[in-house]
């Protein structure tokens, strides 16, 4: 969250903020009103503590001086300023919990170098990669979701019996890219100096607060313990929606040490958003599903080395893609199409040639977002509570967190399908992945199974 000197020094850069990320659910008057307040009655409090403790240092020096009734009159002053400032820390704390809830609602300000822009439209692009040198592809290029069903490794109908729209199988060697996919990814982190982690899949809602999910975001999140219909509890347990959550938790309320950083860990894990599938033409495929694999990179770091940081985060995401040969862009994130929790984003985005999007790059095909790197600056850092001491005998600060994807593996799929497949309809494996293969080199495909495989004639 915002520190509160940041309101009390900057308002209308916070009231910017709001504007310029698109936030109208937040009334920032209402929030300075109740700032405004809380402060005059610490002030207030501090004062009359003050007061209390003089009144109360001089009411034995008047009864040893022998003056009764004036001692008489401290004491029932001193009795007055206990009341009332009863009656202050009352109220302040009152304050203190709605000032914490309305915190919590406030976005992160975008650093100032950000475009400003109202949506996504207004993105601006910084570079492409890959594409002075692209393959020859068929002269039509099919789609991944009839490629896929083609080849019989990627099963949509099954997937829907099993748990519904949005989930699908991953079948044969659609499986096993996957899984190649995965330790290619985390093989590559490695060498850039990434510790592994292996999270837990269900997260608490204190968890979720704490990289900035929750509050705002309980719609797009699956519940896994808790009443689903009434407002969550700390103790309410959630299918992660990235390892972003738990692997930046898990250093909640901890004091790092300035050796300590940075510190950069990597997770694998599968992701659960209800969101996901809901996008006209997106719900066809592996683009938008419920429940997909991605690596995740996470980095905890100095404040005045994150943004140096934040360009080499980009370059270790998008090294992946440089490795497999798929050609790609990146995004730098306007203001209205920036996160609740960034102070700064790109995207990485690869190009699918298979699906002729009416807004699609001019080459044909479209971009999918593989990966979003996001500076938090200190915004995740307060919520979670984790600071580092510079030195041992100085005062604990907030770190700076990041993250990025390393990458989300369905989209990374789709593009793989659709870039390397050949005229006869089979696939080529990129070199980099054939090792994760068994030196596999061409996906070739299955035949299925079941009488459903079969046609009329063969069935009667």
């Amino acid at each position: 969250m915002l520190s509160r000197q940041t309101l009390r020094d900057e308002p209308e850069r916070v009231r910017e903020a709001l504007e310029k990320k698109g936030i109208e659910d937040v009334d920032f008057d209402e929030v300075l009103d109740i700032y405004e307040e809380w402060r005059e009655l610490k002030g207030e409090g501090d004062t009359l503590r003050h007061e209390r403790n003089e009144v109360s240092r001089t009411i034995g020096e008047l009864k040893q001086e022998g003056k009764e009734a004036a001692a008489q009159e401290a004491i029932e002053r001193s009795s007055e300023l206990k009341a009332r400032i009863q009656a202050v820390e009352k109220r302040a704390d009152e304050l203190e919990a709605q000032l914490e809830e309305v915190m919590m609602r406030l976005p992160m300000v975008p650093a100032e170098e950000v475009p400003v822009g109202a949506d996504e439209s207004e993105n601006v692009e910084r570079r492409r990669e890959g594409f002075d040198d692209l393959r020859a592809l068929p002269d039509e290029v099919t789609p991944h979701y009839d490629l896929g069903e083609e080849l019989d490794i990627l099963d949509f109908e099954r997937g829907a019996k099993v748990s519904g729209a949005g989930y699908y199988f991953a079948k044969g060697e659609g499986a096993r890219l996957e899984h190649a996919l995965i330790q290619f990814f985390l093989e590559v982190h490695r060498e850039q100096g990434y510790r592994d982690v292996f999270p837990p899949l269900p997260v608490s809602s204190k968890s979720m607060e704490g990289t900035g999910q929750f509050p705002k975001f309980t719609e797009d999140a699956y519940r896994v313990e808790g009443e689903h219909d009434e407002p969550y509890d700390d103790d309410d347990l959630w299918l992660l929606p990235t390892a972003e959550v738990p692997v930046t938790n898990m250093h909640r309320d901890d004091i790092l040490l300035d050796d300590d950083l940075p510190l950069k860990y990597q997770a694998y894990s599968p992701n659960f958003r209800q969101e996901a599938g809901e996008h006209g033409t997106e719900t066809r495929g592996i683009v938008r599903v419920h429940q997909f694999n991605k690596v995740e990179l996470v980095n905890f770091v100095r404040p005045e080395e994150s943004y140096d940081r934040f360009e080499r985060l980009v370059a270790e995401a998008e090294e992946v893609l440089k490795r497999l040969e798929l050609p790609y862009r990146i995004l730098e994130m306007c203001t209205g199409d920036l996160g609740f929790t960034q102070a700064k984003k790109y995207d990485i985005e690869v190009w699918a040639p298979g699906d002729e999007m009416e807004e699609g790059p001019e080459l044909g095909g479209r971009w999918l977002e593989v990966s979003s790197v996001s500076n938090f600056e200190e915004f995740q850092a307060r919520r979670a509570g984790i600071q580092y001491r510079p030195e041992r005998h100085e005062s604990a600060e907030y770190l700076h967190t990041l993250n990025g994807s390393g990458v989300a593996i369905p989209r990374v799929v789709v593009a793989i399908l659709e870039y390397y497949q050949n005229e006869d309809g089979t696939v080529d494996v990129p070199g980099a992945l054939q090792p994760y293969m068994g030196g596999q080199e061409v996906i070739e495909g299955h035949e299925p199974v079941g009488e459903s495989a079969l046609g009329a004639g063969e069935r009667e």
